[in-house]
Formats: structure tokens, sequence, C-alpha cells
């Protein structure tokens, strides 16, 4: 079953954005130091143009980083575990996903959520990295049925 497939019935795509959207609250929380401080403040700023805001980008973005992430899926399908391929090449994955959002930011009209991605861009990817194995589960969750 294609990645995509996940997203074709409503209630299973509003189920995923749920679970990215705990899994993005979670982390945010979670992030200590310096950059988590500059996270938490670059999260709260979004939030602050409207609540919903992250869950509408997450579910703007899982059409077209389904499809990026869908070549490094089926590798993953054909050793045997899409989830553990997923983890085992946490780079390309992060990479996968930031090829959407790169794109769909450089797009964007609006100055306020451009100047934020631009600020922690730099050291997103490290963060991507670390809950790609959260990720691959939510993923995996919803590819089958």
């Amino acid at each position: 079953m294609a990645l995509i497939d996940g997203l074709k019935n409503d209630d299973k795509r509003q189920m995923l954005v749920a679970d990215c959207m705990n899994l993005l609250e979670t982390r945010v929380a979670n992030i200590g130091g310096i950059s988590g401080i500059a996270i938490k403040a670059g999260y709260a700023t979004i939030k602050g143009i409207s609540p919903k805001y992250c869950a509408g980008a997450v579910e703007r973005l899982l059409p077209q980083s389904f499809a990026a992430l869908e070549p490094l899926w089926n590798e993953g399908l054909e050793t045997g575990d899409a989830v553990t391929h997923l983890t085992q090449n946490r780079s390309r994955t992060a990479d996968a996903i930031f090829s959407v959002t790169d794109i769909r930011i450089e797009k964007s009209t609006n100055s306020t959520i451009k100047g934020v991605y631009s600020k922690l861009r730099v050291s997103a990817k490290k963060h991507v990295e670390e809950v790609v194995p959260d990720l691959a589960q939510i993923l995996d969750k919803y590819a089958k049925d």
C-alpha cells in the first residue's frame, strides 16, 4: 500500500494529523537549551497567527511529504521493515521532508512564517532526525489497512 493511500480517508487523515501534531507538540515541549528556547519562541509565534495554523500546515504538506518519503518507504518495504529503514536513514528521511517544506516556505507570502522558518531551519535537521523513529511509527500505523 502506498503511503499516500493513508490520506484518502478523511477520518484517517485527521487522526494522522492529530498524531503528527502530538509528536510536534511533545518534541517542542521537551527541547532544552538555547535552541529549545528559540524553537519554543518560534512555535509560539506561529501559533499566535492562528491556534490551528500548524495543524493546517501539517495537513496541507502531507501529500507532498508522503510523495517525497515514498521512495525511502518502498526501499524499507523491499528490505522487510520500512520503519527500521527510515530510522536507519534519518538524514535522508529529514532531507526528504525538508525538500517539501523548503519549497513551500520559498513560495509563502507570509513574512512571519518565512522569518521563523529561516531562523530555525539551520538547526532543524538535527531535531527532525531525532523524531524520525516516532514519525516512522506513525506513518506505519496509517499505511496499513
